[in-house]
């Protein structure tokens, strides 16, 4: 397994990680059994970064995680979330100090662990100052319960604040072949403090797999059937992406989710993708595609096929896209 390092001075960690989320939600019918065997699996072929967070599932993930990981801890490099709290009718955000540290033991309690590898902030509460909840989360630190710091979705001003506050390991933040919003700024900015990036969703929610062509084939409960890019017209629009997407990767005997993990990968030894699946056979066709090296033409290519803002239709519902880039 090829292994880059989270950040200047982080661990040296497997080049592809793991997604946990659609074992326990979003994404059709849970089989817990299949998803632990895909951790194993996972952690046998050296995948040692597995990513979760206390909102999937609604603590089930967790759960999941740490029953798979529990007697091969040492192992992991375990990466969980908190902020997101379910309110009524739709999921809201807590950043207050005194929550980073209930739901930080929550956590603990789930994975069944001692200690979490990297805590993310999930996203910035608007009425909490991020210096009052990365510094709860710092205090997480020096009580030996979080040995280093993450945010997520954050804009570059929220990350150099935070990062004054407490050196910020790694940002997560949505990055594929059909979202580059973060080249712009975002990845520069991790560059500049050296932190590192962990993007989620490189395949595109699967939609660049190639696999899905018509929401009504998704389980009733699937959340992509309301995705703004799943949609009427955007869905015939990024159809035609895929397509184009698929018959270059036939080009390079390679799927067209492989090609699109490969492009991932080649945006720096810096980025350490973390693409999800509940299902073994997916995870070895990922992990292939760890030694898909792209040539200048082929990058030449797939940037006609793929620029910024080719992908018709935000990629959240409103609601959530005013939790992204959050300064």
């Amino acid at each position: 397994m090829k292994q880059r390092r989270l950040g200047a001075n982080g661990p040296l960690l497997s080049a592809l990680g793991l997604g946990a989320m659609g074992m326990s939600q979003s994404y059709g019918v849970r089989n817990d059994p299949e998803s632990i065997a895909t951790i194993h699996l996972a952690l046998d072929r050296g995948v040692n970064f597995i990513d979760t967070a206390d909102v999937y599932g609604q603590g089930d993930n967790e759960r999941l995680v740490g029953e798979a990981i529990k007697k091969r801890r040492q192992e992991v490099f375990l990466a969980t979330k908190f902020g997101f709290v379910l309110g009524v009718d739709k999921l809201m955000i807590n950043g207050r100090p005194e929550y980073a540290r209930q739901a930080c033991d929550a956590s603990l309690k789930r994975l069944e662990t001692d200690f979490i590898d990297l805590y993310y902030l999930h996203r910035v509460d608007p009425e909490v100052p991020i210096d009052e909840t990365v510094g709860a989360m710092a205090e997480l630190v020096s009580q030996g319960k979080v040995r280093m710091l993450g945010l997520s979705e954050v804009s570059p001003k929220t990350l150099k604040r935070a990062h004054d506050i407490h050196p910020i390991a790694a940002l997560q933040s949505e990055y594929s072949l059909w979202t580059r919003d973060v080249e712009p700024e975002i990845l520069a900015a991790c560059r500049e403090l050296e932190v590192g990036f962990v993007p989620f969703s490189p395949l595109g929610r699967g939609f660049l797999s190639g696999s899905i062509t018509d929401t009504g084939e998704l389980p009733d409960n699937d959340a992509r059937r309301a995705n703004p890019r799943f949609q009427g017209e955007n869905l015939s629009r990024n159809l035609e992406l895929v397509q184009r997407i698929e018959e270059l990767a036939r080009e390079r005997g390679c799927t067209a989710a492989q090609l699109a993990i490969a492009w991932v990968l080649s945006r720096g030894d810096d980025v350490i993708p973390i693409p999800g699946t509940k299902r073994r056979k997916y995870l070895e066709e990922n992990i292939a595609a760890i030694d898909i090296e792209l040539t200048p033409d082929d990058l030449a290519r797939i940037d006609e096929i793929a620029p910024p803002d080719v992908a018709s239709g935000a990629r959240y519902a409103d609601d959530a896209m005013r939790l992204v880039d959050r300064d």
